[in-house]
């Protein structure tokens, strides 16, 4: 699920995944953080699941997926486009 909150020039996106599916390390890799799994690792949250923030600048596109244990990619079905290899998200 993302989450969006605008900023100034700013939007911050919060990539938020249950705590569980998948199991184990999860982390969201994309364009904005050349694709480095170390960047952005999605950490637990009190309510149950797992999320991780990057602030992207507003009026911009970004291609992204999910990195699992397992060099497992999967998609977010909530993202705002899909083009067969990568999600994508508008700010």
């Amino acid at each position: 699920m993302l989450e969006r909150k605008q900023l100034k020039n700013r939007t911050q996106v919060t990539f938020v995944l249950p705590a569980d599916t998948p199991e184990g390390p999860v982390s969201v890799v994309g364009d904005f953080n050349h694709w480095n799994p170390a960047a952005h690792p999605l950490q637990p949250q009190g309510n149950g699941t797992r999320a991780a923030q990057v602030s992207l600048p507003t009026h911009s596109t970004h291609s992204f997926r999910y990195l699992a244990a397992g060099d497992y990619w999967f998609d977010d079905p909530t993202a705002d486009h899909h083009d067969g290899t990568n999600n994508h998200i508008h700010t």
